[in-house]
């Protein structure tokens, strides 16, 4: 099965930012093991390049790792050869999205107009993330999805238990999740990362319900 497709039927993005590189492989196998098995790394974490080699040797094939918050070509390059399987960008960036095709990875840049979501689209993005979408909301996803329907589109930015449905039922493909799943700048006990598990599982499980209701 493809990057992309594991992407999709996985419905949900965890992205990890501002945790500390000691703890982020025990914060991947606690979201693996509550169900949420495509991660991004945040391109602003210390040794990036080594925690992205860590994770691709030490998690379960299923699992899939990309590098989030790129924002050039050449940081791009650096995180595919460390083994990233995605990138995600929060803005377009045609020379980052050329390097990621380059190399056959996952693309996913960041837009939020209509005009900044075809580019990105055009310019070879596979998925766009839509951000924010905290200061859009889902029914700018579901006006988007009209004209532009043959776009896969991806909300990130305050993404929540609460509202994570209206964000699919307004036509989203999958959703990456923030803060509201992984906390930052906190030292990670065992009850933490229980806790992060069981939170991943309810994410997971109304993702799921939506998607067998679609079926």
């Amino acid at each position: 099965m493809s990057v992309l497709q594991n992407i999709y039927d996985n419905g949900l993005v965890g992205i990890i930012r501002g945790v500390q590189p000691d703890d982020i492989l025990d914060v991947a196998k606690s979201l693996h093991q509550g169900g949420i098995h495509t991660l991004e790394i945040t391109a602003d974490t210390p040794r990036i390049l080594q925690v992205i080699e860590q994770l691709r040797e030490e998690l379960p094939e299923e699992v899939i790792v990309g590098a989030g918050t790129v924002l050039d070509a050449e940081t791009a390059r650096a995180v595919i050869m460390a083994g990233a399987q995605f990138v995600f960008s929060p803005t377009v960036n045609i020379d980052m999205i050329q390097m990621t095709k380059r190399y056959g990875v996952v693309s996913i840049p960041g837009a939020l107009t209509p005009t900044e979501i075809l580019t990105a689209y055009e310019a070879g993005g596979d998925v766009i993330k839509v951000f924010p979408a905290r200061s859009a909301g889902p029914n700018y996803i579901k006006d988007v999805n009209g004209p532009l329907s043959h776009i896969p589109l991806m909300p990130t930015g305050g993404i929540n238990l609460d509202n994570i449905m209206d964000y699919f039922q307004a036509g989203a493909v999958a959703a990456g999740l923030g803060g509201s799943l992984v906390q930052a700048k906190k030292k990670y006990t065992e009850t933490d990362l229980a806790e992060l598990t069981e939170k991943a599982k309810a994410y997971v499980e109304k993702v799921k319900a939506f998607q067998i209701n679609v079926q």
